[in-house]
């Protein structure tokens, strides 16, 4: 275990893990967890040219050279109807901190959460969710509304396996802004919508990840942002949610499940040094291996459910093509209560080879 895992995982042991009310994942298709995954949006993130006042006005000269993400999509992905509100983010990052501004088209903007750590997607809302290392454990999230009301809260690992909220836990030197571009709390009017404005301090993540942080240009880390929408009706001449409606989810890289606790299907974030417009994008050349892991995964959860135990037979588990290009096969481990998958990478820059490997919590590690 890294020095910074190990400071992370004492700093855990004295706060109080709170359970939350989340909203409920939606179970996927039989079988949908088991077909490869496409690999995931990414999105080049280019350093600040210039200093960034968090305002939540997008005029500082530096986003001017920040592209915009392609529009949100449904958590479903393309089976579900396109977001009836356009939402886009942009990002850029200097030696201190990560910054994100994002726009959200609403005709009638409503808050009514004023309290921090709220559960805020009561409200309509914006959400970060980052894991650095993406080791699919000790990830952040950050969610706000029009009235700049947040919670930040660190989870051990996702709830489908476990884990917990520290909702205790806070977001060092973090800076958040929200301009409404008409009126809040009033729905006789028009409004255009929010922007959402982030200086997301690198300092308070060390602790979560074993990747360099500040990142190098070069490096890749793990992100997914989502907004939260209520289907809306006016009662007494005040916008409320209907009732019985659940929530619609809108997201930057879709899940394909109602579910934003699948880190494995996170946005890229890859931070460059180069100049404004001279990067590309390069997908992640493990994702293929990446991606067989959690299919594994996945299988063995649905095989302990019917036998009562993992298996050590590849096999059993019913995986269509279990093999990944440039990938070794698959070594299954078990113990009474858990599993290790791996497999061994290419060699890297290096000359190094690399040992990817998933546990039965969804603990990702490469060695």
């Amino acid at each position: 275990m890294a020095p910074s895992r190990i400071a992370a995982s004492a700093c855990l042991v004295l706060v109080t893990l709170i359970p939350l009310t989340v909203p409920a994942a939606a179970d996927p298709a039989p079988g949908s967890e088991l077909v490869a995954y496409p690999h995931p949006r990414g999105y080049v993130c280019y350093r600040a040219t210039g200093p960034i006042v968090i305002d939540g006005k997008p005029d500082d000269k530096a986003w001017e050279a920040a592209p915009w993400t392609d529009p949100f999509a449904d958590i479903e992905g393309d089976k579900k109807p396109a977001p009836r509100f356009k939402t886009r983010a942009k990002m850029l990052w200097d030696d201190t901190a990560l910054y994100i501004l994002a726009e959200l088209e609403e005709p009638d903007v409503w808050a009514t959460l004023t309290e921090h750590d709220s559960v805020i997607f009561n409200d309509n809302d914006f959400e970060v969710f980052l894991n650095p290392d993406g080791d699919n454990h000790l990830y952040a999230e950050l969610e706000l509304n029009a009235l700049n009301t947040t919670w930040d809260l660190l989870l051990t690992k996702p709830y489908k396996d476990g884990g917990r909220a520290v909702n205790a836990w806070e977001i060092t030197g973090l800076k958040t802004a929200v301009r409404v571009d008409g009126t809040l709390n009033n729905p006789a009017d028009k409004d255009r919508g929010w922007t959402v404005e982030i200086r997301w301090p690198f300092a308070g993540l060390k602790e979560l990840s074993q990747s360099p942080v500040p990142p190098r240009g070069g490096d890749r880390w793990r992100i997914n942002f989502s907004r939260v929408e209520w289907d809306t009706e006016l009662v007494g001449g005040k916008t409320q949610k209907v009732k019985g409606r659940p929530e619609h989810n809108w997201v930057w890289s879709p899940q394909g499940v109602i579910d934003m606790h699948r880190p494995e299907r996170w946005g890229y974030l890859q931070f460059t040094s180069a100049s404004p417009g001279k990067a590309t994008f390069q997908p992640d050349p493990d994702w293929p291996a990446r991606d067989l892991l959690h299919r594994v995964y996945y299988a063995q959860r649905e095989y302990r459910k019917a036998k009562g135990k993992y298996t050590t037979a590849i096999g059993d588990l019913g995986l269509t093509n279990p093999t990944a290009p440039l990938a070794s096969p698959i070594t299954l481990e078990t113990t009474t209560n858990g599993f290790e998958a791996g497999l061994t990478l290419p060699a890297d820059r290096g000359g190094k080879a690399r040992r990817l490997s998933i546990t039965h919590d969804a603990l990702v590690r490469i060695e």
